[in-house]
């Protein structure tokens, strides 16, 4: 935890609520979102209970699963789940676009994404779970199941993938999507409770974060978001209705214990949906950061992409190996660079937090060059020079490149370094003439900050080895084998 999380934290202690850590919205908000709100089986990894599944707050749906244990059960509910998750994800494949890659390849990208919410990282786990085991199941030959059933595996299977990926607002969970623009009173574990944190940001009348925080832990008032259930639920409410389904006589009987089962578990569920709805509006109420739309149009990409594989047939990796592993690590490691770096840029607040640790500064300009030349080369270069003078912690380097945060596409290089007061060389942002476009070099009396970070991290290739290069236990051939000369002259007895 940060200096500045921590001092958040203490303040929504003093003041009895929230505080926001976060002046923008970093993460992309769709305007038809699938919330999902699902419940599994205690002690069962992939055993799904129910879900409650819709795209408007009043356009819920309910299934159940009357005996979680059962196979065929499991599978019927999987395929009514795929009957509305299957058409909200082909509403997205109508509208698309033609596009031209570098290479001058055409691709189709579509318009928009689907974006499914759950209430927590469980509920994400939960999913990818689900969708992983059901997306090799066989439509053909012994005990066939209808292609619906695979097919939502596969693309759950995708949806769990990609919200793995930093950045990607495909598959949000909630709990983290607040963490990330408000400081509660409370512990991190605590923050994991949706119903409690979302009492610290949004309290009822009349009560504190802390009070309303307490009244959340109680679950019959606020049922746990899922996907495990409460243990005196479990024991006292759920136990008994599948008890009862199974003791049904007749189908008659099993149809109104299934409806009791349902009664109780929508129950469970509703309090929940209202609160991730809530949630939805008050995230929706906070301005978009400039980096949120880049974001969302990779997430649109990846989304376009995965629809043509399907689309054609393309298998599905049950696992990746070696060189594909290496690869997914590394986008995910510069795309958890970049998304830092994007959003710091973006907001004045985060910002601040490298400013105290010294990875970034703000300054005022109390000296300009705009027009200097460098003509060190074969052609003069446009370099302009200016002082800053600031008091933030940062001890500034001669020589190190630091990147404009008001101008992100110009760097400075320390040149001279003397008490608060240093000297940078601009270069880029500026036109491509000996004369700064207008605007684009700062000037006496301008404020601007500086950060030893880029928004836009290195994105080129993995340099991997060539394939007869790799060692086979990563992807490459094996080694030739050949006979020990010692034993090939050795005399058998």
């Amino acid at each position: 935890m940060s200096v500045l999380s921590a001092l958040a934290k203490a303040e929504a202690v003093r003041a009895g609520r929230a505080q926001p850590t976060a002046a923008v919205r970093h993460l992309h908000l769709a305007d038809r979102p699938l919330v999902t709100v699902p419940l599994r089986l205690a002690g069962e990894a992939a055993a799904p209970l129910a879900i409650m599944i819709g795209a408007a707050p009043d356009d819920q749906n309910v299934l159940i699963v009357a005996q979680p244990r059962d196979r065929v059960l499991r599978l019927r509910f999987i395929e009514q789940l795929a009957e509305v998750v299957l058409p909200y994800l082909s509403s997205f494949l109508l509208d698309t676009e033609e596009l031209t890659s570098k290479a001058g390849e055409t691709y189709t990208r579509c318009l928009d994404a689907p974006q499914l919410w759950t209430p927590n990282p469980g509920g994400v786990s939960f999913l990818q779970l689900l969708g992983r085991s059901v997306r090799f199941h066989r439509v053909d030959g012994d005990n066939p199941v209808p292609a619906s059933i695979p097919l939502l595996g596969r693309w759950l299977t995708w949806f769990g993938d990609r919200a793995e990926h930093p950045g990607s607002a495909v598959l949000p969970a909630m709990t983290a999507a607040l963490s990330a623009h408000w400081a509660s009173g409370q512990s991190a574990l605590e923050d994991g409770n949706l119903a409690a944190l979302l009492g610290w940001i949004d309290p009822p009348a009349g009560l504190t974060g802390a009070q309303a925080a307490a009244l959340a832990e109680d679950p019959l008032l606020s049922p746990p978001a899922g996907p495990a259930t409460d243990p005196g639920f479990d024991n006292e409410e759920l136990a008994p209705l599948i008890a009862a389904y199974n003791a049904a006589a007749d189908e008659t009987a099993r149809s109104v214990a299934a409806e009791r089962l349902e009664q109780s578990l929508r129950g469970q569920l509703a309090p929940t949906w209202q609160l991730m709805w809530r949630s939805i509006e008050l995230l929706g109420a906070l301005p978009a950061g400039a980096s949120v739309e880049s974001r969302w149009t990779q997430d649109r990409g990846a989304f376009s992409r995965f629809a043509a594989e399907v689309a054609q047939g393309v298998p599905q990796a049950r696992r990746d190996s070696a060189v594909p592993a290496v690869r997914r690590l590394l986008a995910r490691e510069r795309a958890l660079e970049a998304l830092q770096a994007q959003c710091a840029f973006d907001d004045p607040l985060l910002m601040l937090g490298h400013r105290v640790t010294g990875a970034a500064f703000r300054g005022a300009v109390v000296h300009s060059e705009p027009e200097r030349l460098d003509r060190s080369g074969a052609r003069p270069k446009l370099r302009p020079h200016i002082t800053v003078r600031t008091s933030d912690p940062f001890t500034a380097v001669v020589g190190e490149e630091l990147t404009c945060v008001e101008r992100p596409k110009q760097t400075g290089e320390v040149v001279e370094v003397e008490g608060d007061t240093m000297v940078l060389e601009l270069s880029g942002g500026m036109g491509r003439k000996l004369v700064p476009d207008a605007g684009t070099v700062p000037e006496s009396g301008d404020e601007l900050g500086f950060a030893r970070f880029k928004p836009s991290p290195f994105n080129g290739q993995l340099n991997l080895p060539e394939l007869e290069e790799t060692p086979w236990t990563h992807g490459g051939p094996p080694p030739e084998w050949t006979p020990p000369t010692d034993d090939a002259d050795e005399e058998l007895s």
